[in-house]
């Protein structure tokens, strides 16, 4: 397969074009960015297909990051691989932040489980542990990072995230140090392009993976107009 992976969650925007059949990468480009993904994402995309030489109509699928991360990011990300899914005929399946960022990982069958965390603002992180196989010991969450350094309780861990420092910083003395510290900004797009190769688009929808409402709330007078009766 020919999968065209896109990520624009968190603060990188990234695409690639990834041949299941020589198991490669055959294009990529990763911008490190907080902000202008909008701006960004479809000249990427473009410089992408040229450089892997292939029309939008030769892919097989569309793989996207559906968060957690930023509500916008996460918008120009998924209105893009809608869009050109939808353009070229082909299927779009979404991949979750946190299973690309632990991907990695667990490819190796390590011995150490895994910590994938996100940085959530307000001393919260997005969160999940799995074990080296993969399988899960705390589901995705957002909770205080007390909550997440409770997970020490399973061992030597191996953070990877972009909280993944501010984690180590703060993990308790008396708990076993982890194993490892991945701070990665974004995750790396070659895992978003092959968990959407591995993922079943029936059941990976490509659509927002929220785990809280977004901050941004209409002023009060707004919902105060939204509550009143219509009168026509």
């Amino acid at each position: 397969m020919l999968i065209l992976a896109i990520d624009t969650a968190l603060d990188a925007c990234a695409a690639g074009v990834l041949d299941t059949r020589t198991s490669m990468l055959i294009a990529r480009e990763t911008l490190s960015m907080k902000r202008g993904h909008a701006e960004a994402l479809m000249p990427l995309i473009a410089r992408v297909m040229n450089q892997a030489a292939i029309g939008f109509a030769a892919l097989d699928r569309i793989a996207v990051t559906t968060g957690p991360g930023s509500f916008t990011g996460l918008r120009v990300g998924l209105s893009a691989a809608r869009g050109i899914a939808l353009a070229a005929g082909k299927p779009v399946v979404g991949v979750t932040t946190l299973t690309a960022y632990a991907a990695p990982v667990v490819s190796t069958n390590s011995e150490p489980a895994v910590l994938a965390a996100i940085d959530a603002r307000h001393d919260q992180v997005y969160f999940q542990v799995v074990r080296g196989d993969g399988g899960s010991l705390v589901s995705p969450r957002i909770a205080p990072i007390d909550e997440a350094l409770g997970a020490s309780r399973f061992g030597a861990l191996h953070l990877v995230g972009n909280a993944a420092g501010m984690l180590a910083d703060r993990w308790r003395a008396d708990a076993p140090p982890p194993s490892q510290v991945d701070a990665m900004p974004a995750p790396d797009i070659t895992w978003v392009a092959w968990l959407g190769a591995a993922v079943n688009p029936e059941t990976a929808a490509a659509r927002p993976y929220y785990l809280r409402a977004p901050d941004a709330k209409p002023p009060k007078d707004m919902r105060a107009k939204a509550a009143q009766p219509s009168t026509w």
